[in-house]
């Protein structure tokens, strides 16, 4: 039996943190999200039953960290640094015979000439660790004689470019007895790397549905994990080329919060504190837009199908700030909100609602 009043810390205090405080309210979990970036001699009270999760990969070492990371129910605790280290995640990948996109470890020994001629005349160099939104990516052109940088030998690895169609996410969950529960993929539009808009359901990505059960339900289980788990995939015809994977809640499940009975934060902590887990009901379609490096504007309040989400961040560019969940319940309703966000949001953001408009068209 699950633990009466149970108690969930979360080793992190962001957006994701504060999601999940919100999620656990209507289940009596108390969540407590940790802010483990400032240092703190501060003793944390965990409890024997409490139950430890984290809202990022990576974390700093520090007395904080180290009480939540060393307590007994940190859940996944194995996982977290073996899928932010992209060697360790690409390698975990080619072991299952799950698809992804052709790479190597670059170290001392490898020579660019060899990557060109390996991989084409594009190559995508990645960091192995702390590259998020578009960080920590260098390409490798050989038309502009491209040359690896010297502090990224045996701290990246390379891999060859996919020429894609579009990018899909699978969100699902793991519970501790071993069963698996998903969403139904969302689609994915990225600009400089960063995530600006999901849509989800779509019914033309169906007939992928099941593919992509299939590959996480294996990662899933070969990791043990509980949980819920995102894996980003490249769509090519009708393959899945699996691009990267997130031991968390993550940014391209946000549209479940408007249109499903149970969101992907609520999933997570019914799988880490055991309670029951039926199919989440889909309830309509949801457009996600993230907002990014704006100030928030009450004007989106008037739309009559948004759903805000303000993360209460100092605003900086490229940093998101929030993100705004349009529900259709009618094309045309979507397409007038659209056209007013089209009035109100700068440059950067004319290509993503235009991308969203496009598909509904």
């Amino acid at each position: 039996m699950p633990h009466k009043n149970q108690r969930v810390w979360v080793l992190g205090d962001g957006q994701l943190g504060a999601m999940l405080t919100h999620a656990g309210q209507p289940l009596a979990i108390d969540v407590r999200p940790v802010d483990i970036m400032t240092p703190s001699d501060a003793i944390l009270p965990l409890g024997a039953n409490d139950i430890i999760t984290a809202e990022r990969e990576q974390w700093p070492e520090s007395a904080l960290s180290l009480q939540l990371s060393s307590h007994p129910h940190f859940v996944n605790g194995p996982v977290f640094s073996r899928l932010a280290d992209r060697y360790s995640q690409k390698s975990l990948l080619d072991e299952l015979a799950i698809p992804t996109a052709p790479w190597e470890l670059v170290d001392d020994n490898t020579q660019v000439s060899r990557l060109y001629q390996t991989y084409g005349e594009r190559v995508l160099m990645k960091r192995r660790t702390g590259g998020y939104d578009g960080k920590g990516q260098h390409w490798l052109k050989q038309a502009e004689a491209g040359e690896i940088p010297a502090d990224w030998r045996n701290q990246a690895i390379a891999e060859q470019a996919i020429a894609f169609e579009e990018e899909v996410s699978l969100v699902g969950v793991r519970t501790r007895e071993g069963r698996c529960v998903f969403y139904p993929l969302a689609l994915n539009l990225h600009q400089d790397g960063i995530l600006m808009a999901s849509i989800a359901p779509l019914s033309r990505l169906s007939h992928l549905q099941a593919q992509a059960e299939t590959m996480l339900t294996a990662i899933m289980n070969e990791l043990e994990y509980i949980g819920v788990m995102a894996m980003e995939c490249f769509r090519v015809a009708d393959s899945l080329l699996v691009n990267e994977l997130a031991p968390r809640v993550h940014n391209s499940g946000h549209w479940t919060q408007a249109a499903t009975h149970m969101d992907q934060f609520q999933l997570h902590l019914r799988a880490l504190c055991s309670l029951p887990i039926p199919q989440p009901q889909v309830n309509f379609q949801c457009v996600m837009l993230n907002l990014i490096g704006i100030e928030k504007d009450d004007r989106w309040l008037s739309l009559p199908n948004a759903e805000l989400f303000w993360y209460n961040k100092e605003v900086r560019p490229g940093r998101k700030l929030g993100h705004l969940n349009l529900s259709i319940h009618a094309t045309e309703q979507l397409s007038g909100s659209i056209q007013a966000l089209q009035q109100w949001m700068p440059a950067q953001y004319q290509a993503p609602l235009a991308w969203i408009l496009a598909e509904f068209a």
